[in-house]
């Protein structure tokens, strides 16, 4: 397994295995890697001859007063991990790289901005969220030019804004999804769970509880939802969680009407400090 730090020497291997045919496939991360994304890994050597994984924390999608500092970075313990899986190549720019600096400007302000879908839900609660996610995804995907791309269902509107860029920009890269990882308890594995205390991680599952609890009373036949989210944020509040929401939308995010029939149930919550998301797919 190759360790990159640069995009000139990332293309010139890319442009070797154009030349002999190879389908790439890649997976994005921004390290501190755990069971959920190997399993991205996983999927992606399944569908190609070669897997590139980047391991970049991106500043531009976070938020003043989040945090970007605290952020873990564990490279070495990543590309480990990683060689174990059998990735090819470890793609590990650093933000100069990524973000290149002009003497008056500081960093290349280009973004690509995926609008409506990036305004809602998180987007809304953390505003540019989604165009940093949106700019690194693309610079990444004309960077490593993959066939395909895969990402996890934890960060479902993440998914559907890539979904979005990758048509509306006709990039030539299949989107794969895989399914949320979760501990024993239910809990989304997430590098933010790291943050948690061992009391606050068994706390955090009750986001899993209620998300599953809404999908049962939905398949039970129940289609008040305004009043099952209501239900869903006062639950995790007595649980001692801070909800920023709990929604139940169409798959593609639009607000469900009564012919859908496929649905999704999100949840943002804190646990102090951290910020938790989960969702429930549910096809009725």
């Amino acid at each position: 397994m190759n360790i990159i730090h640069t995009i000139s020497a990332l293309r010139q291997q890319v442009a070797h295995y154009k030349h002999d045919g190879k389908i790439i496939a890649f997976v994005p991360t921004m390290g501190n890697l755990h069971q959920g994304h190997l399993q991205l890994v996983a999927m992606a050597l399944s569908e190609a001859d070669i897997v590139i994984c980047s391991i970049f924390v991106n500043p531009l999608q976070f938020g003043e007063g989040e945090d970007f500092e605290q952020y873990p970075r564990t490279l070495e313990a990543d590309a480990e991990k990683l060689k174990q899986a059998a990735c090819d190549i470890v793609f590990a720019p650093s933000a100069d790289e990524m973000y290149p600096q002009s003497d008056a400007d500081g960093w290349d302000q280009t973004q690509v901005i995926v609008p409506g879908i990036s305004e809602i839900l998180d987007g809304a609660s953390r505003p540019g969220h989604f165009t940093g996610v949106a700019t690194i995804v693309a610079k990444f995907f004309n960077i490593v030019q993959p066939d395909k791309a895969v990402f996890g269902e934890k960060d479902y509107q993440q998914l559907q804004v890539i979904k979005q860029l990758v048509k509306a920009l006709c990039f030539p890269v299949e989107i794969l999804s895989h399914a949320i990882v979760r501990e024993a308890s239910g809990l989304a594995m997430s590098s933010r769970n790291g943050f948690l205390s061992n009391e606050q991680k068994q706390q955090a599952a009750g986001i899993y509880k209620i998300l599953h609890s809404t999908e049962q009373q939905i398949l039970d036949g129940r289609r008040d939802y305004a009043l099952l989210e209501q239900k869903a944020a006062e639950f995790l509040n007595q649980q001692g969680f801070v909800v920023d929401y709990v929604q139940i939308r169409a798959a593609d995010l639009s607000p469900p009407i009564e012919q859908t029939k496929n649905l999704v149930v999100l949840a943002a919550a804190s646990l102090g400090s951290t910020r938790l998301i989960d969702n429930r797919q549910i096809s009725l």
